[in-house]
């Protein structure tokens, strides 16, 4: 079976890859241990997901799936946008930065806290091309307080109008069917179902 490399870290991440990309026939590897960190310096979510594929692409040797993804909250001007997962500070954990941007929003009223998630792929070879590339968005608003167990990162205070909770409140299937990822993969997979890297050399 052919080799992808999902090229992050994030636990999270690589579980809704993994179930996203099943049946597209990858056999999906994730970073080695010892890789080097990518360094996220883009100023968009589609620069960070270009510079991680191709970067761990030529490290591996082997086609690489990334992704950059965060929060967009029209409120705070767009923040924490590209620096979702280091926003206010990188050491913080993440439920007291839901907590921290809860509070940013402690006088916005609930119509004006609308929000979305964006998910950006990218897909390298280890010559340094990039291969296809895909966007998901999905929409909705910050609650007032974080709600439910499940999910990851920002999911408790994300409040998705067409399922009436929040994504932690969500089983992982009824998350993916809505979820910034989810449709950004899902359009991945059909490519992905389809593409020979053979067909590019």
């Amino acid at each position: 079976m052919r080799r992808l490399l999902i090229a992050t870290r994030n636990a999270g991440k690589v579980a809704e890859l993994r179930e996203l990309l099943s049946g597209t026939g990858w056999q999906l590897s994730p970073l080695p241990e010892g890789a080097p960190v990518y360094e996220e310096t883009g100023a968009t979510f589609a620069d960070n997901a270009r510079g991680k594929a191709l970067f761990y692409a030529a490290h591996t040797g082997l086609p690489a799936l990334a992704d950059d993804s965060g929060l967009v909250v029209d409120a705070l001007g767009g923040e924490p946008g590209v620096h979702s997962a280091r926003y206010l500070d990188p050491d913080m954990p993440q439920p007291e930065r839901n907590r921290a941007l809860l509070e940013r929003l402690r006088h916005v009223p609930g119509p004006d806290r609308t929000a979305r998630f964006v998910c950006h792929l990218a897909l390298a070879l280890p010559d340094g091309r990039l291969v296809h590339e895909t966007t998901g968005v999905c929409e909705g608003l910050i609650a007032t307080e974080p709600r439910g167990q499940g999910g990851f990162g920002y999911d408790p205070i994300f409040f998705s109008p067409e399922a009436g909770r929040t994504f932690a409140q969500l089983s992982r299937a009824h998350k993916s069917a809505l979820s910034h990822r989810g449709r950004a993969v899902r359009a991945m997979a059909r490519f992905l179902r389809g593409w020979d890297p053979g067909e590019e050399a």
